[in-house]
This record gives C-alpha cells, sequence and structure tokens, in this order.
C-alpha cells in the first residue's frame, strides 16, 4: 500500500542574498533559460551554426515567451478584468482602488507559445536564413525542459495548484500560500503580523491557529504532475535529435513536441483548479484544454506532413 505524504507546504519567498531576495519563481526562470541555452548552443556546434545567431534568437524567446504569455493571460484567462483596466496589462501596478505594485501575477503558456512560434518565423527568415521548421524542430527541446522550470517555479510560489483531494492521497498537499484557499491579507489579518511570511509561518506551526490550517484542504500538486510530464517530452524529443535521423524531416520534432506537450497540459487539468477564461460554469473542459486541443491537432498534422515528404524524398 503507498504511504499518503500529505505535506504542509510553506516555502520561504527565496534566498536571501542580503536586502536582496532571490525568488524561487525568478530563480526557475533563470534556470530555465540558462538550461535552454546550453541545450541550444550543442545544437547549434553540431550544426556548424555560429553563436552570434544563438544570442540574438535567445534574446528574442526570452521577449516572446514573457510578452506572449502575459497577453495569453490577458486575453484567454481574464478579459472582462484587463478590458476594464487596459494599463495593467504591461504594467506591474494596480491603480484601484488604491495604487500598489502587484508584479506580473498571470502569465499563460499558450500565450507563450503562440509569441515564441511567431518570433521563430521572423528569425528563420531574417537571422539564420533557414526553414521555419529547421529552427522549430530544435527550439522545441530547450523549450521543454524550460517548462519543467516554470513548473517548478508554480510549485514554490504556491500557484495553478490542483484540486482539493482527500489527506490520505499519495500525493496529498497542503499549499497554505494559495491565495485561492488564504490570502497573504487574511494571513496578516487572523495572526495580526504585519509581515506576511511570519503570519503564514504562525498559521502552519502556531497551535493557537490550528483550527485555520485544519480549514486548508489537501490538493494535487498539478505543477508536479505537469513538470514530470515535461522531463518525459524532453527526454523523447532530445532522444530524436541526437540519436535518430528524425532532424532531417523538416516538422517532425516540433509535431511530435506539439502532440505530447499539449497532451501532457492537457491531462493534467482534470485534476487542476480552474483559472478562469471561457469555460464558463461547471464546464467539461477547463480553459487550459479548450485551448491545447487546436496544438495537438496541428501536431498530428505536421507529423503527418513531416512523413509524406521524407516519402516524397525517396521517391
Amino acid at each position: 500500500m503507498i504511504q499518503a505524504l500529505a505535506i504542509i507546504w510553506n516555502p520561504s519567498d527565496g534566498i536571501q542574498i542580503g536586502f536582496f531576495t532571490l525568488h524561487f519563481y525568478s530563480l526557475m526562470f533563470l534556470i530555465a533559460f540558462g538550461t535552454g541555452w546550453f541545450i541550444m548552443k550543442k545544437i547549434y556546434d553540431r550544426e556548424n551554426e555560429p553563436v552570434e545567431k544563438l544570442d540574438k534568437l535567445f534574446i528574442y524567446t526570452i521577449a516572446a515567451t514573457l510578452v506572449g504569455a502575459r497577453l495569453g493571460h490577458v486575453f484567454f484567462y481574464d478579459w472582462n478584468y484587463f478590458s476594464k483596466h487596459p494599463e495593467e496589462i504591461l504594467l506591474p501596478f494596480r491603480f484601484s482602488p488604491k495604487f500598489e505594485y502587484t508584479g506580473f501575477t498571470g502569465l499563460a503558456s499558450h500565450g507563450a507559445a503562440i509569441a515564441v512560434i511567431l518570433v521563430v518565423i521572423w528569425y528563420s527568415k531574417k537571422i539564420i536564413h533557414k526553414p521555419v521548421f529547421w529552427v522549430l524542430d530544435r527550439i522545441v527541446i530547450p523549450v521543454s525542459s524550460g517548462g519543467v522550470f516554470v513548473r517548478l517555479g508554480n510549485f514554490f510560489n504556491s500557484e495553478i495548484t490542483g484540486r482539493p483531494v482527500s489527506s490520505t492521497f499519495p500525493t496529498a498537499i497542503k499549499f497554505i500560500r494559495d491565495e485561492d484557499n488564504l490570502s497573504r491579507a487574511k494571513a496578516m489579518s487572523i495572526t495580526g503580523k504585519q509581515d506576511y511570511n511570519q503570519a503564514y509561518d504562525l498559521i502552519a506551526k502556531d497551535p493557537r491557529f490550528s483550527d485555520i490550517l485544519a480549514a486548508i484542504p489537501y490538493k494535487h500538486p498539478a505543477q508536479l504532475y505537469e513538470a514530470a510530464g515535461y522531463i518525459v517530452v524532453f527526454i523523447i524529443l532530445y532522444y530524436m535529435y541526437w540519436k535518430t535521423d528524425a532532424r532531417t524531416q523538416p516538422g517532425l520534432i516540433f509535431g511530435v513536441f506539439l502532440v505530447l506537450l499539449w497532451t501532457v497540459r492537457f491531462c493534467v487539468e482534470f485534476v487542476k483548479a480552474s483559472q478562469g477564461g471561457f469555460e464558463g460554469k461547471d464546464p467539461v473542459l477547463l480553459t487550459g484544454q479548450w485551448l491545447s486541443i487546436p496544438f495537438i491537432l496541428v501536431g498530428f498534422f505536421i507529423i503527418l506532413r513531416s512523413h509524406k515528404r521524407k516519402s516524397l524524398s525517396k521517391n
């Protein structure tokens, strides 16, 4: 019988460096992009492409990822709010009911995917002068590895959590800092502390707040499920590029990426808490699943086309 972990998850914000805190989410992004550059450097070396062209791709991809992910969240998940507060779309501030720094609290991977594909199309024509699929077949390898670290960042942030589950479930986790259950303001109000870190720590450890702690539900760690799935996707794509002739079939690796990665996303959504969007009340599928279906279908189409191109080339 599998023993339930029943973890109480209450991590710190990050690593304290003097007066500066390196947040774990930011650290995961840095690791994701750093690892991605290293993987692409190996690929460009193999293809005898200069690192200067890779550096440009790296910069454009970072910009596309951040802007696309932000706009994806705005338009796919929270347009009702941002249509009334357009100034907050690209600014990390809230102006009403009072001015406050909020950071960019909403990022959507579907938006990032669209933006990166558009940038790659431009890059392939203007910078590297190779077919679009040549770039896409290679860039999806570090992208899949980057997805692992982004989801780990979500886990540290206690965001994009799963649905409530029994404490006896093998992977059940109580996310104390999940804003959907216990916001920072509420935690400080309950404990009387002016620092939200101290407030959460008290709720996690002080017997006086045991009722508050007990009221926080255990949930599926959906971020970890998704990260595990992306590890498998990365291994498959990496193997295809380095150990098979898939890289010689334009679009094949990219098509497999679309099918596998968005299938992982589609499946994990079944245990993920709703993030809003256009799914409506009591939806059959969540917004993230509806957005994943077109990527999966396009992926199958590209795979079929790549096989046809290979057959034609043999004839």
